[in-house]
């Protein structure tokens, strides 16, 4: 049996404090379940955060990462690879950007949107000094992209950020009056997922696409979180038939390995010339190699499809839990925000953990859930039973809590 005192000194002593506690400390994976040092087994519905598009360990990542690691791994971008050329052909087919479609490749998505900002400064230049983000949106933690997430408590301590940015409201009516010819892009997220996945407003993104057009602006949209067949479509975007300008997209195209990229549409293709913009290990053969056999699986497999039809099953799910918790449920596919009538979501976080579950808490009233796209009815059935134990704990804690500050309340003085 593993120490947990010790590992977790180990966290604290040799990892930055940059994010928070470590939960678990995990050893291995295998399709929806994870296991810990001590050998307990988890139901990952999280996914590494929409990452692990095929779950852990799925024999088409192995036998992609081995076969390319034992071929060619890195030769820097002097040079073009297979794997690179092939990727970059099925996503440009996958976003349908035709054949003026272009592709660049970083590490990361804060390295795709780094470059989407690159390119939303070359095609504004001095005349188109604005660039309009969403309040509440989420686009990395770079400098560059932290001037894009519309989050003040995440830009305060690194202040003053990259000037041009502009935040507005997520309605058509601050479009509206936002928008002007000195725009030189509009960044959106399809869905905010770390705001606690939160839908646009029916016809937003149309609407976005049609004035960023009237005014000469790019349509960027970020893509990181919803892409790779997540939301029941290769991208979000297509859901409402509009063609942007960009998108990024990063996470799920991997399905574990770190790698992300920016894909052009039209004339954007063209803004980017030698010199402006480059990454040592941006393309390298070993992660475009993988993330082209993930994709080819979540094709063939018919991931996609699976990800609309067990999104609407998980919804049917939340929506027929007995919970005094659960108010809505947000999202598309199997991104699903679970909104909850009382600020506990990370006490149902903790909760669920101790029930063999992972989930993850987007923010204080939202329980996020982003599974593998391999899931199927045994996984939907152990989530419905794991996440109905959950909140009952939460309930059964919340009771008692009030039943103790009823007893504070009318105690008789002495």
């Amino acid at each position: 049996m593993s120490d947990a005192m010790e590992w977790q000194q180990d966290v604290g002593r040799d990892l930055m404090a940059s994010t928070g506690d470590r939960l678990a400390l995990l050893v291995r994976g295998e399709g929806a379940s994870v296991w810990d040092a001590d050998g307990r087994r988890y139901l990952d519905f999280l996914a590494g955060i929409a990452v692990n598009s095929l779950g852990h360990a799925h024999p088409v990542f192995v036998d992609a990462l081995a076969r390319q690691a034992a071929t060619l791994a890195h030769v820097s971008n002097y040079f073009a690879t297979p794997p690179q050329l092939e990727l970059a052909a099925r996503l440009k087919r996958l976003a349908g950007t035709g054949p003026e479609g272009r592709v660049y490749f970083g590490n990361s998505g804060a390295e795709a949107n780094e470059a989407a900002f690159k390119l939303a400064r070359l095609h504004g230049g001095a005349d188109r000094p604005r660039i309009l983000s969403l309040r509440d949106a989420f686009h990395g933690r770079t400098m560059g992209t932290l001037a894009l997430t519309g989050k003040p408590y995440m830009q305060e301590p690194f202040a003053p950020m990259t000037p041009g940015v502009e935040h507005i409201d997520t309605t058509i009516e601050a479009l509206e009056a936002a928008l002007d010819d000195r725009v030189a892009a509009l960044f959106v997220e399809p869905i905010k997922g770390e705001a606690g996945v939160i839908d646009l407003p029916e016809g937003f993104l149309s609407a976005a696409r049609e004035l960023t057009s009237r005014h000469g602006a790019l349509l960027i949209v970020d893509e990181i979180q919803t892409g790779a067949g997540r939301t029941g479509e290769w991208f979000a975007f297509q859901r409402d038939g509009i063609t942007p300008d960009a998108i990024t997209v990063a996470k799920g195209i991997g399905g574990g390995f770190p790698i992300g990229a920016l894909i052009t549409f039209g004339a954007a293709s063209e803004l980017f010339y030698p010199g402006t913009h480059g990454s040592t290990f941006g393309g390298n053969a070993l992660g475009t190699a993988v993330a082209s056999a993930v994709l080819a699986e979540i094709e063939d497999a018919g991931l996609v499809a699976n990800a609309a039809a067990r999104g609407a099953q998980l919804r049917e799910v939340i929506d027929g839990l007995d919970s005094s918790l659960v108010e809505q449920c947000r999202g598309a596919g199997l991104l699903i925000g679970i909104g909850l009538r009382h600020p506990v979501a990370k006490a149902v976080v903790a909760a669920a953990q101790e029930h063999g579950l992972i989930v993850n808490a987007a923010n204080d009233t939202t329980i996020r859930l982003a599974p593998p796209l391999t899931i199927g009815d045994v996984e939907v059935d152990e989530f419905a039973d794991l996440f109905a134990q959950a909140l009952r704990t939460v309930e059964s804690a919340l009771l008692l809590d009030a039943d103790a500050t009823d007893d504070i309340h009318t105690e008789e003085p002495a």
